[in-house]
């Protein structure tokens, strides 16, 4: 089966939508936690405790926004629409969490409460859209690997500069107050946000048309728990990103409290923890910039597994590296980030690969309804995860802004390097029950090519 390349403009444009979503994803990976407890002053349990239950509303609101926008038929299409509605209020929800007003202790909560929920259902609104945008912009698995390839090049771009330049972003605007420096840099990445998801929507096209077939939320709930691959890689993103988020969530209270990093600058105006994670981000690009080659070559199953569990030893490590050796620790970090590079192109593209094979059991495509629920999982993975990191913090006797204790010290070291670990194996041992090669792809391919084209014809 032939089919057209995507161009250039087409593909970079979309990655530019996941450079949109990482200016505040990223953010919230790496320095949300720290935000909270460091700078506006709440206990770590209770953070904690609010990640985990804001996300009842997420159980909800990811999958009807997927159902939403499966249901959507405008002239721009499905998906492309709500990138160019609800690209304001994702900047401006960003902004508020960050705004800081002074407030009691209650009130502070209630503050994080309100502003958080908000961000998580303005970035449902997006986010959901435009990763099923992904399944339609080509009927072509090999091609939408290529689109992932670009997606998280700029994903991790994005993350490069949020990682290398925050920190003294904030320092600089903030002029010592890291309260107001927060602020305004988060003014910053707002404005960038809703720039580039205009850019995506002007620049893409959604070319799959699927079988028209009577709206059935039941039927389509049940078509959805049919799709075994589907099944294994929610599983598996929970897990995923339970590990991302204790160990990224954990990063800053390591470097602070462990490594001894004090804010002084080790390279111009980046100190050791900006350094770490520039490098660090710069490795992953390379690896992610493997995914072409690797996805032709191997199946997407073995590479995630293998990737995976080479990242698992990696992350081990840190347990046993001590605090004064600072550049084998980059070392590590760099291989590791490496390994891992070419991971989420390749199970996005997985996710559209679900989507097709629903399609092709059963006659009914999902696409929303796949990508929302897999991002409900990953939110989910995120929530628990820093929800477990800020429990287990207050467990061993976490006290902000103060010398930690032995016990505190010890916490903060598994949580960056031996729990993160443990989740990657798990994630990995998940990805071994799934069942899409490249000879079921192929079937797929020729099969629902014949579909939308009678489609079209009609």
């Amino acid at each position: 089966m032939h089919t057209e390349e995507l161009s250039f403009r087409e593909k970079l444009g979309y990655g530019l939508g996941d450079t949109a979503s990482n200016f505040f994803f990223q953010v919230f990976n790496l320095f949300l936690m720290y935000y909270y407890t460091d700078i506006f002053g709440l206990p770590p349990a209770a953070v904690g405790a609010m990640f985990l239950i804001t996300k009842i509303i997420d159980a909800v609101s990811d999958p009807v926004m997927g159902l939403i926008a499966d249901r959507t038929n405008t002239r721009w299409g499905k998906y492309r629409p709500y990138l160019l509605w609800g690209a304001i209020p994702y900047g401006l929800c960003g902004y508020f969490m960050f705004a800081g007003p002074e407030m009691s202790q209650t009130g502070k909560l209630i503050y994080a409460y309100v502003t958080y929920t908000a961000m998580m259902l303005a970035y449902t609104v997006v986010n959901v859209p435009y990763s099923a945008l992904m399944g339609v912009i080509s009927p072509s698995s090999i091609e939408r690997t290529k689109v992932a390839g670009y997606r998280f090049i700029c994903a991790f771009a994005a993350g490069w500069l949020i990682a290398t330049f925050v920190g003294p972003l904030k320092n600089l605007l903030g002029g010592g107050d890291e309260a107001e420096g927060f602020r305004l840099t988060m003014i910053i990445f707002a404005v960038l946000s809703v720039a580039l998801f205009w850019v995506t929507f002007a620049t893409t096209k959604e070319r799959v048309v699927p079988q028209v077939t009577k709206s059935n939320v039941r039927l389509d709930i049940k078509t959805l728990l049919s799709n075994g691959p589907w099944a294994v890689l929610f599983a598996s993103a929970i897990v995923t990103l339970m590990n991302i988020a204790v160990r990224n969530g954990s990063l800053l209270y390591y470097f602070k409290y462990y490594v001894g990093d004090d804010g002084v600058p080790l390279f111009l105006i980046f100190d050791k923890t900006a350094v770490f994670l520039s490098l660090g981000l710069l490795s992953m690009i390379g690896g992610i910039l493997l995914t072409r080659y690797l996805a032709v070559h191997f199946e997407k199953r073995a590479l995630m597994i293998a990737l995976t569990l080479l990242n698992a030893v990696t992350m081990a490590a840190f347990f046993y590296i001590p605090p004064e050796q600072y550049w084998l620790m980059v070392l590590v970090n760099c291989i590791g980030s490496f390994l891992i590079g070419p991971t989420p192109a390749l199970v996005w593209s997985m996710y559209a690969d679900c989507a097709d094979y629903g399609e092709w059991k059963s006659g009914r495509r999902i696409t929303a309804l796949v990508f929302s629920t897999v991002q409900f999982a990953q939110k989910m993975g995120l929530a628990v995860g820093a929800g477990l990191l800020g429990i287990v913090l207050g467990a061993f006797g976490f006290v902000a802004n103060e010398a930690q204790s032995e016990t505190s010290m010890m916490g903060i070291r598994l949580m960056f390097s031996i729990l993160p670990a443990a989740l990657a194996v798990l994630g990995a041992m998940f990805i071994f029950f799934y069942r899409i090669d490249h000879e079921t792809i192929v079937e797929m391919e020729e099969a629902l090519a014949l579909r939308h084209a009678k489609t079209a014809e009609g």
